[in-house]
């Protein structure tokens, strides 16, 4: 039996990579797909690294459509996700892309796309919420999507761990100069983020690969669980050796603390998270099912501060 072959974008990055990892490393599943891992730059050690697992490495770039032709030539499956542009018009850009992604694979009859999605805060917050793009293209794209005539279903991550090491979400050290730290913003103490290890995608988007038909039209609400702040810095804490405590500011002190080229998008995403939950107001189901779904173990906030040796100086 002659295995499907899975093109995998963005096999250097976070997602594409971890999708492309798992598919190679899982006894069964390496033996149903062949993975195609598509890069802009095919000496990048991350490829080199997938190469010597087995995997095809093609260099395709979604901004050159004649590479794009080439990158889906006899491909069953796509796995697709496009980068958040912070400094341009993400909005434009992705769409863009994506749309001559999906257009080559209908034309060349491509059976199956699995499209890194994300939840929609305008339609979440009855338009309330009108700045965060990097989330509503996404969601956006989803819908074109499923109006197309290719089977699709949908991988929408939470809110990454990793942004817990080196982004505004980060232990800052304390106003007091007290040798503590603390972690600042505008959500309540038990405003719930469902948190994901980014790196742990090919755990969800392999258990679509294994039964696809069960999970054709599905959206996944991709997180280990939720999480409070409470409960996120009691963790920083234990795991660090020192103390971190949550500090809720109000809404126009914590706005200036953020990069003022993207300040409305992000400013807005953390409304999002306070005010509406990040999947919306049937989070708490999206996620427990969606955690079932997972064809491995999912990494605790705990593990993946370990993980990546948590330290605060």
């Amino acid at each position: 039996m002659s295995k499907k072959l899975l093109v995998v974008f963005g096999a250097t990055g976070n997602q594409g990579g971890s999708v492309a990892n798992f598919v190679l490393d899982d006894p069964k599943l390496s033996q149903q797909y062949s993975v195609r891992a598509l890069t802009r730059d095919a000496s990048n050690a991350k490829a080199q690294a997938l190469q010597l697992k087995g995997a095809e490495i093609v260099e395709a770039d979604m901004d050159k459509p004649e590479s794009i032709i080439a990158a889906l030539n006899g491909a069953h499956t796509i796995f697709l996700v496009t980068n958040t542009q912070y400094s341009a018009d993400t909005r434009a850009i992705e769409t863009k892309q994506a749309k001559a992604v999906c257009e080559e694979a209908v034309k060349q009859g491509i059976q199956y796309l699995i499209w890194s999605s994300m939840s929609h805060p305008e339609k979440l917050s009855n338009g309330e919420l009108t700045k965060v793009e990097h989330f509503d293209v996404k969601a956006e794209i989803e819908d074109w999507i499923r109006s197309l005539p290719i089977k699709s279903s949908f991988f929408a991550p939470g809110s990454f761990m990793q942004n817990f090491l080196n982004h505004n979400m980060a232990p800052r050290p304390s106003p007091a100069n007290d040798g503590t730290y603390v972690v600042v913003n505008l959500c309540h103490p038990n405003t719930k983020l469902a948190l994901i290890d980014i790196t742990d995608t090919g755990k969800w988007v392999g258990a679509i690969l294994a039964e696809p038909d069960r999970y054709e039209g599905k959206f996944i609400a991709a997180a280990t669980r939720l999480y409070d702040f409470e409960e996120i810095v009691t963790t920083l804490s234990k795991v660090s050796g020192k103390k971190v405590t949550f500090q809720q500011v109000p809404d126009d002190i914590f706005k200036g603390f953020l990069p003022e080229s993207y300040r409305e998008q992000l400013f807005e995403m953390y409304l999002l998270f306070r005010d509406f939950g990040y999947f919306g107001s049937e989070m708490k189901e999206k996620v427990e099912w969606a955690a079932e779904q997972a064809r491995a173990p999912l990494t605790t906030f705990e593990e993946f501060l370990k993980k990546n040796e948590f330290k605060l100086q």
